[in-house]
């Protein structure tokens, strides 16, 4: 498959996406990057930013955007990847409250490196409304706001009936939702690629097809690739997030897991009246398995879900079939909630890998012995989420200090998965747990016995 194949967004990003040259000697550099997708660019970019000068070489195993920054979902979201309540009940309401401004500064963030770069990506804000499908899913949304509440954050995550969220769009049993209104959604691929091409105006260097096989810590690390050594002077940045378990020493940072989406044709005038949906806004349902729909501006419908079930061993390669049964599956869905469709109204279909962590929250570190830096574990938020990453990191790497720092994700790591084959069972369990909660709930029966048990194991 050519890169183009791998997504929508890479198909009409409106470059050639023709590999940058390959590493092919040994180089010395202030600081060496593992990964172009939007962590390494981003941390490049801000660093290049803040310290003009600076030496910082990118390597890249594809391409840049050739990851999750390039197939995702197209949401940049301003909701932090941890839920309002967990922020709270663990950090306190006045940390809690900061990250939820801090992720809601990240969004304006992209949008202005977007207008001042000239990367032309789609940026636009619209909204993210997460709706309910009868009383129990609505339950949560409540709950969710309650939170917003308490952190005297209600009025900006508007809390809505059912009648004010069908206005927005046509779902069957529609029964409410939640709007937060400064969100926003990009074209991916091009921001990916318009980042790799701001990081070079400034004097970074990508090296591409350029595969980290193993990093050496200490005073002066080094990224060791097939075409040669990089050395660097300040520190080593792994910012490989979903891929980052092909590195020797961190198989267990970090769990992959399969996301997958199909999108439809463009859809005519009389369909888009069918279904309602006559905003922009980024939609998504209550479901324990995860369900988001974009509004795309050549007017499809982009519907994403959690994938194909985990594979043994953090790999990401294989599993064709189970990925074609998966896009099946969901196309099936995508026409329940929106019954105009039809089996010829589809035209794409994908999958990727994001990064979970143990915990499911981001972890953005540096450790001054071994001047090994990381960023990850984003739990699909990545697009906004890893600019407010990459700006925190530059600070500890450059030693500013800014409030960015406060934050809970500051330096810390999640504490590490499971060892195989425990790890393999456990999500394998909570996977299918899930998916009968969501039959459970949809069909108005009692939870199963052990849903308790899923979602201590499968959430934060």
């Amino acid at each position: 498959m050519t890169y183009e194949g791998l997504s929508y967004w890479l198909e009409t990003v409106g470059e050639p996406l023709t590999p940058r040259p390959a590493l092919t000697e040994d180089l010395t550099v202030d600081v060496a990057i593992v990964g172009a997708g939007y962590s390494g660019l981003w941390t490049a970019y801000y660093l290049l930013s803040k310290e003009p000068g600076l030496s910082v070489a990118v390597l890249e195993a594809e391409i840049a955007g050739y990851g999750a920054s390039g197939r995702n979902g197209g949401w940049c979201s301003s909701r932090f990847p941890v839920d309002p309540g967990v922020l709270e009940r663990r950090y306190g309401a006045e940390v809690a409250r900061a990250t939820i401004e801090a992720s809601v500064g990240a969004v304006a963030e992209v949008g202005r490196v977007c207008e001042a770069e000239g990367i032309d990506a789609d940026f636009r804000i619209n909204g993210i409304l997460s709706f309910a499908q009868g009383e129990a899913q609505m339950a949560s949304v409540r709950a969710t706001h309650a939170a917003y509440e308490r952190l005297g954050l209600g009025e900006k995550h508007r809390l809505l009936d059912g009648q004010a969220a069908r206005a927005r769009v046509s779902v069957p049993g529609m029964a409410g939702g939640l709007f937060t209104p400064f969100s926003g959604a990009v074209h991916p691929a091009k921001l990916a690629r318009g980042l790799a091409r701001a990081v070079e105006r400034r004097g970074g260097v990508i090296f591409e097809r350029t595969r980290v096989r193993r990093v050496e810590p200490g005073q002066t690390p080094r990224a060791v690739t097939e075409g040669g050594v990089v050395t660097a002077r300040r520190a080593v940045v792994l910012a490989a997030e979903a891929y980052l378990p092909k590195l020797p020493g961190w198989e267990r940072a970090v769990l992959p897991m399969s996301s997958t989406i199909v999108m439809t044709k463009p859809l005519s005038a009389a369909q888009w009246d069918a279904i309602g949906w006559q905003g922009g806004e980024g939609i998504g349902s209550q479901a324990f398995t995860v369900n988001y729909f974009t509004k795309t501006p050549d007017g499809r419908i982009l519907y994403g879900s959690r994938g194909a079930p985990y594979v043994y061993g953090s790999a990401t390669e294989g599993g064709e079939a189970q990925l074609r049964r998966t896009e099946e599956k969901m196309r099936h869905e995508l026409r329940g909630f929106f019954p105009v469709l039809d089996e010829d109204s589809f035209s794409h279909a994908w999958g990727g890998h994001l990064g979970v962590t143990r915990d499911w929250t981001p972890s953005v570190d540096f450790d001054p012995e071994q001047r090994i830096a990381c960023l990850y574990g984003y739990t699909g938020r990545g697009v906004s989420t890893t600019n407010l990453s990459a700006r925190l990191l530059s600070d500890i790497l450059l030693g500013r200090d800014s409030d960015l720092r406060t934050l809970p994700i500051a330096s810390r790591r999640s504490r590490r998965w499971e060892p195989e084959p425990f790890r393999w069972m456990g999500v394998r369990y909570v996977q299918d747990a899930f998916r009968r909660m969501d039959e459970a709930r949809d069909g108005g029966r009692p939870m199963p016995l052990d849903a308790s048990l899923a979602r201590r194991l499968g959430s934060q």
